[in-house]
């Protein structure tokens, strides 16, 4: 296999320049696979299925009538980001992750950035993640998305836009550890001739900001608590457990007594300091929230409140990260931070807005609308790929709740090669970097690489038949430096 007659058909590649040489970046990988015998690179392939087989590397589709559980599509030609792009992407990472969390604070505790109008408050209070429950909330360390994953896509010309913000429970992580060690094995001369960015210390500065919420605690012990096997990461929760060193709970191995959290052990109670959740916000709860929840934990929010144990990412989270919010973060990172959005967003209308929802409606055929309380790729229709009846059906859904949409004009997204039918072809790709805040704020070079594997397509989600690839971030000697003056600013306003 050789990438002769591969064609970039005048989208941006993320190995090869439009003439088909490629990239500085990708010179060793392309000139490797070039070398290979004939078959060898498609048998490197099964053998990388094989591995996340062999490993249990799952996850789970809902509805999916074939079988519960299945290997996330994987394709071994990596994607490389060059040390100069990651320089960029770091610092706007870094800026829009704390800008965010001084955002959180405001609007959870005095709510100066209501109050001078630069959000609505109605896009506030009809958020459906806004909790009330939240409100002047003792946050541990004032760390609200501990662990955030932000999308990123890159257009025609190049240029990286943030596509949306994960600040509840993002997922996807444990596939970017488990792809290195695959594609290690796959192409090891390359690893051993280019200088890439290692992934591995990822869990251990995990646990390291977890542990860093409590006070006064010299072991404090950290539990991973999960819906259950029947979640559609599961797999991940469990990963994430075993390589932390901790013990991965559901609701009913723990209990509240006296506003503390214990879990049940052999060896009895053990009390509970840190609780890293991959269960959403209602279910966490049912004496705080859905009174129905038989996953969560009773009396938790009450310890919590207490502060006899810390929650990550904290309950509320997730009105940062609601797509007709995100419209307004350039102006929440000029409002704490006196500076402009390194990585732009995505240009969005917002439907609540009677001007914008008249543009969207003229023109939803040429948008991208979404559902702002959805995720996964549901509640999404790609207006140059839809039907006219899908098309009026979808401005019935804006007219009937015009909060619940936005639309953005559809993004050419970047491409990498792909093993196809035995040769290469271009799939379309996003990039989810994940960002910890503890003590300090560490940012996973490189991310998950997520494609849609289904020729045309840019729905890149799992659940939508999306794939991943192994993201490699060539090092360089200078790291971004630290944004200081998020906290800086939630000082000066406690004094």
């Amino acid at each position: 296999m050789n990438f002769k007659n591969y064609n970039t058909e005048g989208f941006f590649d993320e190995l090869f320049f439009a003439d088909g040489t490629p990239r500085v970046s990708a010179e060793p990988l392309v000139s490797r696979i070039q070398e290979l015998p004939e078959g060898e690179l498609a048998r490197r392939q099964i053998a990388a299925e094989s591995a996340f087989f062999a490993n249990g590397i799952t996850f789970a589709v809902y509805g999916n009538k074939a079988g519960k559980d299945k290997i996330i599509p994987f394709d071994v030609i990596p994607r490389i980001v060059s040390a100069a792009d990651w320089k960029l992407l770091d610092k706007g990472l870094r800026q829009r992750t704390e800008a965010l969390n001084c955002f959180l604070n405001d609007i959870y505790g005095e709510k100066k950035i209501l109050r001078d109008k630069i959000v609505p408050e109605s896009l506030i209070r009809t958020c459906p993640a806004y909790r009330e429950q939240m409100e002047n909330f003792p946050i541990p360390r004032k760390i609200w998305a501990h662990i955030t994953g932000t999308d990123l896509v890159r257009d025609t010309d190049g240029t990286f836009y943030v596509l949306e913000d994960n600040m509840r429970c993002p997922s996807g992580v444990s596939y970017v550890l488990q792809n290195r060690q695959i594609l290690k094995r796959t192409f090891p001369q390359v690893f051993s001739r280019c200088s890439i960015r290692p992934v591995d210390e990822y869990c251990a500065r995990l646990r390291s900001a977890l542990e860093f919420l409590t006070e006064n605690v010299e072991s404090p012990k950290v539990v991973v608590l999960s819906p259950g096997v029947y979640n559609s990461a599961y797999y991940e929760h469990a990963f994430l457990a075993q390589q932390m060193g901790v013990d991965l709970v559901c609701g009913n191995d723990l209990l509240v007594k006296d506003l503390k959290v214990y879990a049940r052990t052999t060896n009895g109670l053990v009390q509970v300091h840190v609780i890293y959740r991959r269960i959403d916000d209602d279910f966490l709860d049912p004496l705080a929230f859905r009174a129905d929840s038989v996953l969560g934990v009773p009396g938790l929010m009450n310890a919590y409140k207490a502060g006899n144990v810390a929650l990550a990412n904290a309950p509320g989270c997730g009105v940062a990260d609601d797509k007709a919010i995100y419209t307004f973060v350039p102006e929440i990172i000029r409002y704490y931070l006196g500076e402009e959005a390194i990585i732009p967003n995505v240009p969005t209308f917002v439907c609540e807005n009677a001007t914008q929802r008249k543009h969207v409606l003229e023109n939803i055929e040429k948008m991208v609308v979404k559902a702002t309380s959805e995720s996964g790729g549901y509640g999404m229709l790609v207006g140059p790929k839809a039907s006219k009846a899908e098309c009026e059906s979808f401005k019935e859904k804006i007219l009937a709740n015009p909060r619940n949409y936005i639309a953005q004009p559809m993004i050419s997204l970047s491409r990498v090669p792909c093993i196809v039918d035995g040769g290469f072809e271009g799939r379309h790709v996003d990039l989810r970097p994940y960002i910890i805040q503890g003590k300090e704020t560490y940012i996973l070079p490189g991310g998950l690489t997520r494609v849609a594997l289904k020729k045309g397509s840019i729905v890149v989600n799992s659940s939508q038949g999306g794939g991943c690839k192994d993201t490699w971030v060539l090092a360089e000697n200078e790291h971004a430096p630290e944004h200081g003056q998020a906290r800086q600013w939630m000082e000066q306003q406690q004094q």
